[in-house]
């Protein structure tokens, strides 16, 4: 599924139109968005919780030449699905 698929489907389940449902879509999104890059945790209940996991840097190879190189550390983003929605999707 892809955005646009969602957002017909948003349109369907609502009473929304397709305009109002990707204008929700959007309004999510960046809300999450900046969340995140506040360093904040975005719980949504009884869907999960969406967080920054800092991965610090770290030696690696290069796999055609062998040669070492260094990656850099960065943030990145982790769900954790909550409880109901796991057993949702175990069923």
């Amino acid at each position: 599924m892809n955005k646009t698929d969602l957002i017909a489907q948003m349109a369907q389940r609502s009473e929304l139109t397709k305009k109002a449902s990707q204008a929700a879509l959007n309004s999510i999104l960046t809300t999450i968005t900046k969340r995140l890059s506040e360093g904040d945790q975005v719980p949504l209940s009884g869907f999960g919780t969406f967080a920054l996991s800092y991965h610090p840097a770290r030696t690696g190879r290069n796999p055609q030449t062998g040669e070492e190189i260094m990656i850099e550390g960065a943030n990145k983003v982790q769900f954790k699905p909550a409880k109901a929605l796991k057993s949702t999707l175990a069923e």
